[in-house]
């Protein structure tokens, strides 16, 4: 496909300067808030089938996964979830690029997984272009409440981030990491 003919959504999802105030791109973030919207006023006495077509609705697909609400995210579908994935309270997704999640994942409450970025440049970011980096997490991954992920991390499978932490760098398999930035503390 030549430039020209290339959507919003195609140069969003290949990390490209876009516009996010694209029709196409507003539409669909629509229709994911009111799929978490459903969610996250379900009755607490709602059924396991009810929750799971409502979490499959956000994301696109069938899983193994469970979502305590409130969870909110732009898109649902740029996530890929392995299976039996775990969303604490009030999980935010920013999937404006792909967010790769593995099997036996869990988030802890509040933790917000951010792959949407801007220009640093003042006037470039006063044009309304944006961007973003996708994330990836490994299988056995553990993330703490409170924890941040920032645009274009990878999170080695078995890792554990701690409450709090900012991961603004890759961080290998095997490890138990914390801080503002985000270190390795020790291996496991």
């Amino acid at each position: 496909m030549n430039g020209s003919n290339r959507t919003e959504k195609d140069k969003m999802l290949a990390g490209e300067m876009y516009l996010a105030n694209d029709p196409q791109l507003v539409a669909e973030r629509l229709l994911a808030r009111a799929r978490c919207q459903a969610l996250n006023t379900l009755p607490a006495s709602a059924s396991d089938d009810a929750r799971r077509a409502a979490t499959d609705a956000i994301f696109g697909a069938p899983g193994n996964t469970y979502v305590t609400a409130p969870f909110f995210c732009d898109y649902g579908t740029n996530i890929t979830l392995g299976a039996n994935v775990y969303f604490n309270f009030n999980c935010v997704v920013l999937d404006v690029a792909p967010v790769t999640i593995g099997d036996n994942v869990m988030f802890g409450p509040a933790v917000q997984v951010y792959t949407a970025t801007h220009p640093l440049d003042a006037v470039e970011r006063r044009s309304g272009r944006e961007f973003a980096k996708p994330i990836a997490i490994g299988d056995d991954v553990w993330i703490g409440g409170g924890a941040i992920l920032c645009p274009g991390v990878t999170i080695g499978p078995r890792s554990v981030i701690g409450a709090g932490s900012v991961v603004t760098r890759d961080l290998p398999a095997d490890v138990f990491a914390a801080g503002n930035p985000c270190r390795v503390i020790r291996s496991l």
